[in-house]
C-alpha cells in the first residue's frame, strides 16, 4: 500500500511541475510573439461651397490594413447623380475650385471609371446620388491610396475633393465633363 501511495504521490507531482512549467513556456511565447497594435490613420476634412452655390458637407478618410476609406455627406446638392474627384492640389482658395487643379493622376493614365482596363485617374471615384432634398452620401474604398505614406503615387495627402455639379460620363477626357466645381475640401495632414 505504501508503494501505491509514493507512486500516487510521484505522479502529481510530477503533473504539477508539468503544469508550472506549461505557464511558464506561455507566459514566454507570448512575450516573444506580442503583436502591435496599430490605430487606423484618420482625417476629417470639411466641404466648402464654390462656384456660387450651398454645396457643404464632410469628407472621411481611414487607412486601416491597407485600405483607405473615404466616405463623403454632402448636403445642397441639386437632385441627382454628381461626380466627386481627388484633385492634384489641397488649394480650394478661387472661387470656382480651379485652384485645387486637375484630377489626381499620378499615373499618368487617360480619364475613365475606376478599375477601367483601359485606365483611369488615381482621383476618379465616380458618381453618387443626390436625394430630392439634394443630401447625398458616398462610400469608397481602395488599396491603391494611403494616407502619408512614401509612394507619390498612392500618397493622398496635400490633394483636395473636388464635387462637381453634374455627372461623369467617365469618357470625356480630360476629366469627363462632370460640370462645374461646387464644392472643395483640402486634404492636408
Amino acid at each position: 500500500m505504501k508503494k501505491i501511495s509514493l507512486v500516487i504521490i510521484a505522479m502529481a507531482i510530477t503533473m504539477a511541475s508539468c503544469k508550472d512549467n506549461k505557464k511558464e513556456t506561455e507566459t514566454i511565447d507570448a512575450e516573444k510573439t506580442a503583436v502591435a497594435v496599430v490605430a487606423p490613420k484618420k482625417i476629417k476634412i470639411a466641404l466648402s461651397a464654390k462656384s456660387d452655390s450651398n454645396v457643404s458637407g464632410h469628407v472621411v478618410f481611414t487607412e486601416e490594413d491597407g485600405k483607405v476609406t473615404m466616405t463623403a455627406i454632402i448636403d445642397g446638392l441639386e437632385p441627382g447623380q454628381h461626380a466627386i474627384h481627388l484633385h492634384e492640389s489641397a488649394d480650394c482658395s478661387a472661387e470656382d475650385g480651379t485652384s485645387a487643379g486637375g484630377h489626381w493622376n499620378p499615373t499618368a493614365q487617360p480619364h475613365g471609371k475606376w478599375g477601367d482596363a483601359t485606365g483611369y485617374h488615381k482621383g476618379d471615384i465616380g458618381n453618387f446620388n443626390a436625394d430630392e432634398n439634394g443630401n447625398g452620401t458616398i462610400t469608397f474604398t481602395t488599396d491603391e491610396w494611403c494616407i502619408g505614406c512614401d509612394d507619390t503615387t498612392k500618397n493622398i495627402l496635400n490633394k483636395s475633393v473636388i464635387v462637381h455639379a453634374g455627372t461623369d460620363d467617365f469618357t470625356s477626357q480630360p476629366s469627363g465633363d462632370a460640370g462645374a466645381r461646387v464644392s472643395c475640401a483640402g486634404i492636408i495632414k
